[in-house]
């Protein structure tokens, strides 16, 4: 339909070779500051949920008592233990220190929220365990506390 001279085919042409060239700036795009991303985005997530539940702690307590109900601890506990959770594993995440351990726990603490607690908030879940899942399989990158310690140990038996 259209002649090789033609307009419209040179336009298809040009736009053909795009694809692949903004695919090849993608893929040199570092994946730390992917994994820098990763870790503060989340990490704000579970920090702001833990101060919620240290700045009212009886209301805290009475949710994990009567909405919550998780079935394996009491209330209390559950409470100090999510709470402590929300706001260290965060800091260990921002930092890149422990980052698979932290990224597992909120992680196990995120299947726990989606079976027993929310099951209804599920597109919230998938995306912080995607994440989540991400940093305990990738670790935290470059530009970390942990990359820092493995080229110390590195240098130091080499």
């Amino acid at each position: 339909m259209f002649a090789a001279s033609s307009p419209h085919f040179s336009r298809a042409s040009q736009t053909e070779g795009l694809i692949p060239a903004a695919i090849a700036v993608l893929e040199r795009f570092p994946t730390s500051l992917l994994s820098l991303a990763f870790r503060v985005a989340v990490a704000t997530v579970f920090f702001r949920s833990g101060l919620t539940k240290i700045a009212s702690w009886d209301a805290t307590v009475a949710l994990f008592d009567m909405e919550y109900m998780l079935p394996f601890i009491p209330a209390e506990l559950g409470a100090y233990l999510a709470a402590t959770l929300e706001l260290g594993a965060p800091v260990l995440l921002v930092l890149g220190l422990l980052t698979r351990p932290a990224a597992a726990a909120l992680l196990g603490m995120t299947t726990v929220i989606q079976l027993f607690v929310y099951p209804e908030n599920w597109p919230d879940h998938i995306l912080w365990a995607s994440i989540l899942l991400y940093l305990v399989m990738r670790g935290a990158g470059a530009i970390s506390v942990d990359h820092l310690i493995a080229r110390w140990f590195s240098q130091r038996t080499a």
